[in-house]
């Protein structure tokens, strides 16, 4: 279906195009190009795939098949607690719950970038960064002793890494556990609250007809996307092992 603007500057045009045959007939011939050229590329070039199995050969490194190698390098970051658990269930959760929160009726049965720019963005973002970056990272980057290589690098199985990372309490010269819990405490409960604060100021005037309810597990969930990429950065720039410090879990 057409936008009102579309529908103004383009005369003659029917409002609506029926899914039959249209819609069916483009995508049905979109599915026999991709199937000749998967096709023709399964043919033509043999799968790299390694040696049988030996049992008395450990790989280095052992990696998850290639679409969990993304929930594999998280773990270099955060937690088997985070990456293990929380993390595939903020997933799964926060795609269910897109229908229940985006009540944004544009870009309804139709495509549009111009009217849904940050939803787009978001997605995006999420898809490409959190998880296909990750999972190119492990397959191409990730070598022996899960080291980081570059694509120039020799996988050297004999390489050791001087691992100097530090708590970012200390990174700051907090030197008392006490202190140091209070302030990564203090970091991360003010993201959440300073993020929050922000986009109830910016989208004040949507909280009537979006609601309150959605608009906090909205930008909570958007607070944790950019936390895992800020604590990503943190790691692989600045060597900094963990935020918060409890007795209880670490972030």
């Amino acid at each position: 279906m057409a936008t009102e603007a579309g529908r103004k500057n383009v005369e003659g045009l029917p409002e609506k195009v029926h899914v039959w045959p249209y819609l069916v007939r483009l995508e049905f011939l979109c599915a026999i190009i991709v199937v000749l050229a998967l096709t023709v590329w399964s043919i033509t070039i043999d799968a790299p795939l390694e040696e049988a199995a030996n049992p008395t050969k450990t790989p280095n490194p052992s990696k998850a098949p290639w679409y969990f190698l993304g929930l594999q390098d998280i773990l270099v970051y955060f937690d088997p607690w985070f990456a293990g658990v929380v993390a595939p269930v903020l997933i799964i959760v926060g795609l269910m719950l897109i229908p229940y929160l985006d009540v944004n009726p544009k870009g309804n049965g139709y495509y549009t970038y111009t009217e849904r720019k940050l939803a787009i963005w978001v997605y995006c973002f999420g898809f490409l960064v959190l998880w296909i970056a990750l999972i190119i990272m492990g397959v191409f980057l990730r070598g022996p002793g899960w080291n980081l290589f570059m694509p120039w690098q020799y996988w050297d199985p004999h390489k050791v890494v001087a691992l100097v990372n530090v708590d970012l309490p200390y990174a700051f010269g907090v030197r008392s556990y006490n202190m140091a819990l209070l302030f990564g405490g203090a970091v991360v409960l003010g993201y959440f609250a300073l993020g929050t604060a922000v986009y109830f100021f910016l989208e004040r005037k949507a909280i009537k007809y979006v609601g309150f309810l959605r608009m906090f597990i909205k930008i909570q969930l958007l607070l944790i996307m950019g936390g895992m990429v800020i604590k990503i950065v943190l790691r692989l720039g600045f060597n900094i092992k963990y935020i918060w410090v409890t007795p209880w879990f670490n972030i």
